[in-house]
């Protein structure tokens, strides 16, 4: 059962129950005023002769007759005779017994055995009793009429707030079964089309803007997870081929060692051949090994790194290593991030490698740190021939031109698990053309707030 059924009904329900209830409150106040006010009547008989035996009869006939209400007067003797001296529109039709006439002295009364009426009987000398009784069938017929003016009533007005609650929750209703409708569409997988809007009430807004959201972050999710998917396809391929052509290259040479026809010079340089392909795919694996852990393994960024003092160290290492290169350092001192010290570690040996591997012996080097915001920006560059492009994020085994291929002993890594510790410890990392003329690698990585 849709939503809005059950509303309808739930509401013309309520607001049916709810005019019953004040409809027979009201007839019971009606019955009740209508029986009180009879009693009255009988009452005021009785009283009349109260204290005055004798002259009972005789008074009462006077307040029936001044008043004219409708009642009828029994007189019982001892015997139980019954003698009728007054005759209302409705008369007894049994006659009452000294038993219940005796019953009857203390209040006006409703006896089992006189059924219909309300009776009050007093003492009027001589052993005789005077029974006041006054019929009740007007007031049942009354009361039952109302009964059903009541039902009518409540059925009109569920009837009434049905079509005013319809009228007022029209936009809703129609706009929550359009997003039902668009939401079952997304769940079969069709997610053409945008959105239905919403005019209704806040409440509809509401759940029309979350199931935007919603849907929004199904999409970015598939997105990604496709882009995941093709990443993984291309990266099994591309670590296939990489990985196949050292094997074959160390197959080949090893078929070449066991020819008992080639000299010594040619089993030495066969021998050197292997020996740097399986170096190479050492290396391989390991920098794959490592792109794995990056990219996939959770990091705990709860311990503090003083990359300045860490910078420093690297940047001392390397003028060491190159003392005929200019190494230009400007490193703002005590900052410290939050990440791993490793990690931190394996990316500035992998931008120095790349510095060492791809540009000339005399190139200039430039290291700076600064203090931008709430970050701290690293940029290390050079003064080789630079990148084709820039801006682009490093992809793995992606080599930018001729010059970076593996015969230069690269693995094809060094660039994306560069970018892949960067994003890993919550930062970035953005290439662009160096003022030395050659690539610029701009690290930028969150301070640690707790230091001072």
């Amino acid at each position: 059962m849709r939503i809005a059924t059950r509303l309808n009904i739930l509401l013309v329900v309520l607001t049916t129950m709810v005019a019953l209830s004040v409809g027979w409150f009201a007839v019971g106040a009606s019955s009740r005023a209508q029986y009180d006010a009879l009693d009255s009547k009988i009452n005021a008989v009785i009283g009349s002769g109260i204290g005055h035996p004798n002259e009972a009869l005789s008074n009462a006939l006077n307040v029936v007759q001044a008043n004219n209400y409708d009642l009828t007067l029994d007189v019982v003797d001892p015997s139980g005779a019954v003698v009728q001296v007054a005759t209302g529109t409705v008369a007894l039709k049994k006659k009452p017994t000294l038993a219940e006439v005796h019953d009857m002295l203390r209040s006006v009364r409703t006896d089992s055995g006189l059924p219909g009426f309300r009776v009050r009987s007093i003492y009027v000398g001589g052993g005789d009793y005077l029974v006041v009784a006054s019929s009740t069938s007007d007031i049942a017929e009354r009361s039952q009429q109302l009964t059903l003016d009541v039902a009518l009533t409540g059925f009109i007005v569920g009837l009434l707030m049905l079509g005013l609650a319809r009228l007022v929750m029209r936009k809703d209703l129609s706009t929550m079964e359009s997003l039902i409708g668009y939401a079952s569409n997304v769940a079969k997988g069709d997610q053409r089309g945008a959105i239905p809007p919403s005019a209704g009430s806040r409440d509809v807004r509401e759940l029309q803007a979350a199931l935007s959201t919603m849907v929004g972050a199904l999409h970015e999710r598939i997105a990604i997870e496709t882009r995941s998917v093709e990443a993984m396809q291309q990266f099994i391929g591309d670590a296939s081929h990489e990985l196949r052509t050292p094997l074959t290259v160390v197959k080949g040479y090893n078929e070449l060692l066991t020819d008992p026809r080639i000299n010594d010079e040619q089993r030495a340089r066969a021998s050197e051949r292997v020996r740097k392909e399986i170096e190479r795919m050492d290396v391989l694996v390991a920098d794959l090994l490592l792109s794995a852990e990056v990219r996939e393994a959770p990091h705990r960024l709860d311990q503090k790194v003083a990359l300045s003092t860490l910078l420093l160290g690297r940047v001392e290492e390397f003028r060491l290593d190159h003392p005929e290169r200019v190494v230009t350092v400007e490193v703002a001192p005590g900052l410290q991030v939050r990440g791993r010290e490793d990690l931190l570690d394996r990316l500035l040996t992998n931008s120095f490698s790349n510095i060492i591997r791809h540009t000339s012996s005399d190139s200039p080097v430039g290291v700076s740190l600064r203090l931008r915001g709430p970050s701290a920006v690293l940029t290390i560059e050079d003064g080789g021939r630079g990148l084709p492009e820039y801006g682009v994020r490093p992809q793995r085994f992606r080599r930018f031109d001729q010059s970076r291929s593996r015969e230069t002993g690269g693995s094809g890594l060094g660039m994306s698990i560069m970018a892949d510790i960067a994003e890993g410890l919550g930062g970035s990392l953005r290439t662009s053309r160096s003022p030395l003329g050659g690539l610029a690698l701009n690290f930028t990585f969150a301070l640690d707030e707790t230091a001072s």
